[in-house]
């Protein structure tokens, strides 16, 4: 089989979040302390534990799920029930852990790497007032349509007939009332911090590809693909050019699993919590082969 890894996004931590890994996994335990040592703080008492308004923050939850992404796939190698990864793809944030599972970053210089992102992110929301709603059973040209009429943004393609719109919060909620005058039967508000993946997170790209700057990317080891075009990058340069676009850009998840389908993938392997990524390759083509790994006894069933 052509194995692709799928990491998770911002959306899918849930408290409790690798404590049966640190419970039955020395390599994942260990990757827990690193971080926890190279942070400042305790990411392991947090995912463990909670609260749950704590995890959900930005600064908190993306480097959550990217300890987490790699404790999961650690195991999955102590287990001995790891095949060899030939893709490595993620969903956002998760598109820089997908990148360290291929050696584009070490453990430690990636999570500094998402630590950053978060905050800049977090800092971002802090000082708009944003909002995103999702979009179901519409086609792409009509959620252009109404991103046009109401100054918003698509911020993710995640399957057929599922696409978030991103932006100032007061133009989402005028969106929502006037969508099913436009003939979009489903708009549904979400219940998030800001507008991400829209031009209101620009003060974080910017600051973001400055931090980037002195921060050394290797090519790597296998294909990864970008949120920001759905194709595989591979330069070192071009990569981090994609992770710096990418705060402010469309996520094109959609078009990057059909594009490693494409390239020869023949089965997803999703690592984090919550099952997501299962749902939306299933909502994409049902002939797909995906497993969901999340917990301890996932990588031993």
């Amino acid at each position: 089989m052509a194995l692709a890894l799928l990491f998770a996004g911002q959306g899918a931590q849930k408290v409790g979040m690798g404590k049966s890994l640190c419970e039955h996994s020395a390599a994942a335990r260990h990757l827990y302390e690193e971080a926890n040592r190279v942070l400042g703080w305790d990411l392991s008492r947090v995912s463990f534990e909670g609260p749950e308004d704590q995890l959900t923050q930005t600064k908190i939850c993306q480097p959550a799920l990217f300890v987490h992404g790699l404790a999961m796939l650690a195991v999955l190698r102590e287990q001995g029930t790891d095949a060899e990864a030939g893709f490595a793809l993620g969903l956002s944030l998760g598109e820089i852990t997908a990148l360290t599972a291929a050696g584009v970053l070490d453990f430690a210089t990636g999570l500094r790497v998402v630590a950053e992102r978060g905050r800049l992110m977090q800092q971002a929301c802090d000082q708009t007032t944003g909002g995103m709603a999702a979009i179901m059973g519409e086609e792409r040209a009509k959620v252009y349509e109404l991103c046009r009429e109401f100054d918003i943004e698509a911020a993710n393609f995640n399957a057929p007939g599922q696409i978030i719109v991103s932006g100032e919060k007061s133009k989402v909620v005028a969106a929502v009332a006037a969508a099913k005058e436009r003939g979009i039967k489903k708009i549904l508000p979400l219940n998030v911090a800001g507008a991400y993946h829209s031009r209101l997170m620009e003060p974080a790209r910017a600051a973001f590809a400055s931090f980037l700057d002195g921060v050394p990317f290797a090519a790597p080891q296998f294909p990864v693909f970008t949120n920001t075009t759905g194709q595989q990058v591979a330069a070192p340069a071009a990569i981090k050019a994609a992770l710096v676009a990418q705060v402010v850009s469309s996520v094109l998840w959609e078009d990057c699993m059909r594009n490693a389908v494409a390239a020869g993938a023949t089965v997803f392997w999703e690592l984090g919590p919550g099952g997501v990524l299962a749902g939306l390759a299933r909502r994409t083509d049902k002939t797909w082969t995906v497993r969901s790994f999340a917990e301890f006894s996932d990588a031993t069933a």
